[in-house]
């Protein structure tokens, strides 16, 4: 049964949230087309730009995305306490600047300064937009909505672009975040689309490792190889003349903790650096694979979680949970939290999906 989105998304139990789009019956719109043979790739740019000019605007950041052919993947948080912290002039400014129109509506009631009920419905407006530039489904809603219409003028047709709704998990803790972002960043390397990270276009992971490798002054050839990348064209130019927000910093990156996510960059590229290593041998020689991640074990002890259930675990990460992903206790928590707001089930179910692969995959 579907449930609605306010039962999904609980900022004061967690800011992380991993959400997922789908192309209109899984049709690979945004890749190589099997019928005429014309390739989309384009529209991943299309995406990716989208996704940083919202990010500028609205209060959320994002910590990774990977735009696949027919679907993409999106790690994001929201930071409702700078939301909070604007001024209404600034509300109104990142509104109309995704909202050009509403402009209008903001003049019309600012010459009407002596009317208290065009005062009393500027405020009600600016908290409406307040509300809406930290929320997830506008934040969706906004990208969706954009890229479909680009690609039906393009296709000269009409009709949906995306399914009729996105997937949402709200994701708990750091184990879950961590994991989260490890399995979005290695979706290409997981479908056997790239083979290493550098390859894999239209990533954070690569955005991450473009940018590292711009500010290092004794590059490696990997990273001159990198940084002339034709896939990765739409992250080389220079920053002043790119529109949009950054990528949510890892720890390394910003000394302050709430300003960026809390796990090392150094760790974090040794993490996904030995896992993907590891996720190209696992069909055809599992062993091999485990081997690899026996040899690097400081990378996942950084994480705290068990190798043998590691691989596993970004392999498989979408289907071991429901709308929520964490430790046992964290299941738990969020689940009777949902309960006494009165938006979830209104009695407790025994069961609670990811239960038992928290147990397998966090050893709680």
């Amino acid at each position: 049964m579907t449930r609605a989105r306010f039962q999904q998304v609980s900022l004061h139990n967690t800011p992380y949230y991993h959400c997922i789009s789908r192309c209109v019956r899984r049709a690979y719109l945004c890749g190589d087309d099997t019928v005429s043979g014309q390739n989309f790739d384009h529209r991943k740019q299309w995406l990716v730009a989208r996704i940083k000019e919202l990010a500028a605007q609205f209060a959320i950041d994002v910590c990774a995305y990977a735009v696949m052919s027919n679907h993409y993947h999106l790690v994001l948080f929201v930071n409702e306490d700078e939301a909070k912290s604007w001024s209404d002039d600034e509300v109104i400014r990142r509104w109309t600047a995704i909202f050009p129109r509403n402009a209008a509506i903001v003049e019309l009631l600012r010459k009407n300064a002596n009317s208290r009920k065009a005062q009393k419905h500027l405020v009600q407006q600016v908290q409406l937009w307040r509300e809406r530039l930290m929320d997830i489904s506008w934040f969706m809603r906004c990208l969706n909505e954009t890229v479909a219409r680009r690609a039906n003028k393009e296709d000269d047709c009409k009709g949906r672009f995306w399914e009729g709704r996105f997937k949402s998990q709200a994701l708990l803790d750091e184990k879950a975040l961590v994991t989260c972002m490890a399995y979005v960043d290695l979706n290409p390397i997981r479908l056997g689309i790239s083979e290493s990270l550098d390859s894999s276009d239209f990533t954070s992971i690569q955005e991450r490792l473009i940018n590292h490798a711009k500010k290092v002054k004794n590059r490696s050839y990997r990273q001159h190889r990198l940084l002339k990348r034709r896939g990765a064209k739409h992250l080389l130019v220079r920053q002043s003349s790119r529109k949009g927000s950054a990528l949510k910093p890892l720890t390394e990156m910003s000394g302050i903790a709430k300003q960026s996510i809390p796990f090392s960059q150094r760790s974090y590229f040794e993490l996904l650096e030995t896992t993907s290593k590891a996720l190209s041998l696992v069909d055809r020689k599992p062993a091999k694979a485990i081997h690899i991640l026996e040899e690097k074990q400081s990378a996942l002890q950084s994480v705290g979680i068990p190798i043998q259930t590691w691989i596993n675990a970004v392999s498989h990460f979408h289907r071991h949970y429901g709308i929520a992903v964490g430790a046992e206790s964290s299941l738990v928590n969020f689940h009777n939290s949902r309960i006494k707001e009165g938006v979830d089930f209104k009695y407790p179910h025994k069961w609670i999906r990811g239960i038992k692969s928290a147990r397998l995959l966090y050893g709680t």
